[in-house]
């Protein structure tokens, strides 16, 4: 940055009185037109040999033209003044032509690796007949910056053609429609489900197989599944008729991931038409923890008791929806479950920890009879029919029928691994 202070002290006349001026110009490499600050608009109304003193130096300084320090001078203001004429086109429409071809020769490099090369490859296009090339076009082609062929050859791909862009497809044009979002965690209202799949394909999920599918009320901690042999719309139909037939209370809100099963035209159709006022949501891809409930019993309720073991028959759909049916009433009424009631955040050493406050354990049936959700005749009913079973013959039951899914064809015990064999395993199974 360069500074000059020019004083001015002009001789008064005896018939005007002139006041002296500061003049103070800032000029700098990346700024052309200084910034001159005025502190007396009369300085220059002094006689004519001395106002040409301080236009000399400031010429000097700014090596700006005279006229143009006059303006700034006169100007009410130093900022910059919007344009009122535009500029004379310097280059014209065949320089557009000749960098067409240009560009297209050389496969449309940047501008930065083509501007070099213009002049060179013009004048060998033309000898070969290529390019009709001129004197103002080659003059043109070697004064052109980079900056101008950046800028030309992004105004000629817009006039270029373009591939018809893929619409989404039909999933993603479903859960276009549907908000992303999070249950939250001290919701009071049941009804609020979080809803996902459990896949019992074995370690390699090929052709039809049974699924396991599991809503979660995140207020009371009620928990619904059933099995479904496939993911077709069908099958995922009948399983949530099967679910909303059987849950004592309405459903408000189903909150699924991302999957192509839940969020599809038939299904979205489904949902609104059958339950009346629900509201539909979904998880944020590859968030688990948008459905953290039910991603939590997936394994304590379905995976602890099956493992990863393939299931991919009819009775085995049959005979897990019949152990479905005995665990619903030893999960929502004997088994008591914990509910988070407060967590607070805290800072130690410069890590933050949290430290979270469970209530009492109680049932899934108390904490929905608490919410006062349940007209008393249901909650007599759901009542009377815990107390007539026996917590401890159906416990005994649940897993009588779950040895007797291992036993079925296909299937495999938790405790298999259902690994890919190697080489040596591959040819034993051959020579048998």
């Amino acid at each position: 940055m360069q500074f000059a202070q020019l004083a001015c002290a002009i001789p008064q006349a005896p018939s005007e009185i002139v006041t002296p001026k500061l003049f103070r110009i800032k000029s700098n490499d990346h700024q052309r037109t200084p910034q001159v600050s005025q502190t007396d608009a009369t300085a220059l109304s002094a006689r004519q040999p001395y106002r040409a003193q301080p236009l000399d130096e400031m010429q000097a300084v700014t090596t700006l033209e005279r006229k143009g320090l006059l303006r700034l001078l006169h100007a009410d203001t130093l900022d910059r003044q919007p344009r009122q004429r535009q500029r004379s086109v310097t280059y014209d429409h065949h320089l557009d032509d000749a960098l067409r071809m240009l560009a297209e020769t050389l496969d449309y490099v940047c501008a930065e690796r083509l501007q070099p090369a213009l002049p060179e490859l013009a004048l060998q296009l033309a000898a070969h007949g290529e390019l009709t090339l001129t004197t103002e076009l080659l003059l043109q082609l070697r004064q052109a910056s980079v900056s101008t062929v950046r800028r030309h050859l992004a105004h000629l791909n817009q006039d270029q053609p373009r591939l018809p862009r893929a619409r989404p497809s039909g999933q993603r044009a479903a859960a276009r429609d549907i908000p992303m979002r999070r249950i939250l965690w001290n919701l009071q209202t049941p009804g609020h489900f979080e809803t996902d799949l459990v896949h019992h394909c074995g370690a390699v999920p090929v052709g039809d197989y049974v699924h396991t599918l599991q809503m979660i009320d995140v207020a009371t901690g009620w928990s619904e599944r059933v099995a479904v042999l496939g993911r077709s719309q069908r099958a995922m139909e009948q399983g949530f008729r099967r679910i909303q037939a059987r849950v004592p209370f309405a459903i408000v809100e189903i909150h699924p991931d991302n999957g192509n099963e839940f969020l599809n035209h038939h299904l979205v159709r489904f949902f609104r038409d059958t339950i009346k006022g629900v509201l539909l949501s979904r998880s944020r891809p590859y968030q688990k923890n948008d459905n953290r409930f039910v991603e939590q019993k997936n394994h304590t309720l379905v995976r602890a008791l099956f493992g990863d073991a393939r299931f991919d028959t009819l009775a085995h759909q049959r005979l897990l929806d019949t152990l479905y049916d005995k665990l619903w009433l030893y999960y929502n009424f004997f088994q008591p479950v914990l509910r988070l009631r407060d967590k607070q955040y805290t800072t130690e050493q410069g890590a933050t920890k949290v430290h979270r406050q469970w209530d009492q354990a109680q049932t899934p049936l108390e904490r929905l009879c608490a919410t006062g959700a349940l007209n008393a005749e249901s909650q007599a009913r759901l009542r009377a029919l815990r107390a007539q079973t026996n917590p401890r013959q159906l416990r005994h039951e649940i897993y009588q029928l779950r040895d007797q899914l291992f036993e079925l064809p296909l299937a495999r015990s938790p405790q298999d691994s259902w690994l890919i064999p190697d080489e040596d395993d591959a040819e034993a199974m051959l020579n048998q």
